[in-house]
């Protein structure tokens, strides 16, 4: 082994001699910087979390150390809920070690990719807690200086959780202005890009380009231009869409992105913005919201009471409303539900479109390498949360059954209709042929649904009782009345595979060899499932640059080819196809 080698190897276990425990490392999660993260599981405890590691042969010159000394003294003194958790840190001959909080649910860029513009009552939901925990760091004289979607990181609870403290500072006292160049393009103050002198409010400036990316889809001043993004934020030049953010919205977005720091407001003062109490304030959100958009319906009732006070499973039915504002209220967003119903299909088509571009690209490259791909060749953040975990083909009698690894189980009829069951096993949701969709619960669903109710039921005693997960199991939170997970949109039968497409465009295709592949245009990445069952998930962009392995190759051709089947216009979207050369 080389010297160069030698110092950039990660030991497996990982020791630290001054508490003498022993940390045995587990999945690549990823890396940035100077950093590879992997979680690590203490060897005694069993306690699981995120190791940071920076190789030190990377921090040659005195600025490095300097800098990561000072975030692991930043964050090592912070205790909030709404901060990544920092537990320690230590060192060997070759690496620094920092052990933090785990958040399974990766950053809230993740969340943007497969969502874009998120709704009203999700977005107060995360700028809550973002506020709050910047409120925490602002109370103890931190400026982050980086916050961004990418830093703001999700756990399995959904909540989030501020982390990244490498350009972070403390302010030693009152007035104190620093003039440091820091910070992300589409999130950087323009008194950073002014070097007049930076405070707390280069902070408030950040929240507030998240804010409206997470309400429009885009970043405010985004452009394909760093050299016109920066004019733009100098001249404070952003349009708001009037169409999809409201006017509370609007005006507080609008008080953050002010040109002058001094006229931005106060953490303090936004978490009483109207915004807050303007509409709905979700306690919790399920974790179906990280790709698809929540069911609406379930506020339809509830104008006069926040979600936390909401018995969701016992929501009053519309015959039971006789408020006029109610039944206004109800209309309204039943409209809502029915503009996202009916954009599926152009949806669907767009994806699979994306989908059939990003592979010619891919198989252009002629990525076909005899080569071993690397845990840093894999973009763990790109894989999906949710895939067909187990199938069963009655469509010769009644039709194609699936579960999900959420433990949510579906059935698509052989009449078009479908009918899925949320992994809590009470909410229900049914899909007619024309797309519309349904709300009920298993206790509580119209008589014509009994024999589809009892095949559904059917078919998953089947898959529990004779088929295996694929994939295995993963730690999920329990869905609720909030939750609106992908469902089967389309799949078909081939001499060697199945073909699966969910509502959120990522396709699955199952091989007879019991290896998978799961393609997501959103993420721009393939996640290959081997027949150990474990997860590999490379972004297109890193096979066209480095190849792949032969059998994964042969598959995205594969896949090529039933997306160009699939996009077609001969290709029948009502009914299955159960067989083909």
């Amino acid at each position: 082994m080389s010297k160069e080698e030698k110092e950039t190897i990660i030991p497996d276990p990982i020791y630290d001699s001054k508490t003498g425990k022993t940390y045995i490392k587990g999945r690549f999660f990823g890396k940035g910087g100077f950093a590879k993260c992997y979680e690590i599981r203490d060897s005694q405890t069993h306690d699981v979390f995120a190791g940071k590691i920076v190789p030190k042969s990377l921090m040659t010159k005195s600025t490095q150390r300097e800098k990561m000394t000072q975030e692991i003294a930043i964050h090592r003194s912070l205790d909030h809920k709404n901060v990544v958790g920092f537990y320690g840190f230590f060192d060997d001959n070759y690496n620094v070690y920092i052990i933090l909080e785990l958040c399974r649910k990766r950053s809230m860029m993740e969340l943007h990719k497969r969502r874009k513009a998120l709704t009203q009552y999700e977005t107060r939901y995360y700028m809550k807690q973002i506020l709050n925990g910047v409120e925490y760091l602002h109370d103890h004289r931190i400026i982050h200086r980086d916050l961004k979607l990418g830093n703001l990181f999700l756990n399995d609870d959904i909540q989030v959780k501020i982390g990244d403290f490498g350009l972070a500072t403390k302010l030693e006292h009152e007035g104190e202005r620093k003039k440091t160049l820091c910070g992300t393009p589409n999130y950087i103050a323009p008194e950073i890009l002014t070097k007049v002198g930076h405070s707390y409010e280069v902070d408030i400036w950040s929240i507030g380009c998240i804010m409206y990316t997470l309400l429009v889809g885009k970043p405010p001043f985004e452009t394909s231009s760093l050299k016109e993004t920066y004019t733009r934020i100098k001249l404070c030049n952003y349009e708001v869409p009037s169409h999809m953010v409201n006017t509370p919205a609007m005006n507080m977005i609008s008080n953050m992105l002010q040109g002058n720091p001094s006229k931005r407001p106060p953490i303090k003062k936004l978490l009483k913005d109207p915004f807050f109490t303007s509409g709905f304030m979700p306690s919790s959100l399920p974790v179906s919201c990280l790709t698809m958009a929540p069911r609406l319906d379930m506020l339809k009732t509830h104008n006069r009471k926040p979600l936390s006070e909401m018995d969701l499973n016992n929501s009053p039915k519309i015959e039971d409303v006789t408020d006029k504002n109610q039944l206004s209220l109800r209309k309204t967003i039943k409209q809502n539900d029915q503009n996202v119903i009916h954009k599926t299909d152009q949806y669907i088509d767009n994806s699979l479109r994306t989908l059939k571009k990003q592979l010619a690209s891919v198989l252009k490259s002629k990525p076909e390498k005899e080569m071993s791909c690397s845990d840093e060749m894999t973009d763990p953040d790109a894989q999906p949360f949710v895939w067909v975990s187990k199938w069963v083909d009655y469509s010769d009698k009644y039709g194609f059954g699936y579960q999900l690894s959420d433990d949510g189980v579906g059935v698509m009829y052989n009449d078009g209709t479908r009918l899925i069951m949320l992994s809590n096993t009470f909410n229900i949701q049914y899909v007619d042929r024309n797309g519309e969709e349904f709300y009920y619960s298993t206790k509580d669903y119209p008589r014509p649904l009994e024999k589809k109710m009892k095949l559904l039921n059917f078919f998953l005693r089947y898959m529990n009782d004779h088929l295996m997960k694929a994939g295995g199991s993963v730690a999920i939170k329990q869905s609720d009345s909030l939750s609106r997970p992908p469902y089967l949109h389309q799949w078909f039968r081939t001499q060697t595979a199945v073909v699966m497409l969910l509502t959120n465009g990522s396709l699955q295709i199952n091989f007879q060899d019991h290896t998978k592949i799961i393609l997501c245009p959103l993420m721009a990445a393939v996640t290959y499932i081997d027949q150990a069952k474990n997860f590999r998930t490379y972004r297109f962009k890193t096979i066209e640059s480095y190849g792949c392995w032969p059998v994964l190759a042969k598959y995205l051709s594969y896949a090529h080819d039933k997306v160009t089947l699939l996009t077609s216009k001969s290709f029948n979207r009502v009914m299955p196809v159960t067989s083909e050369k």
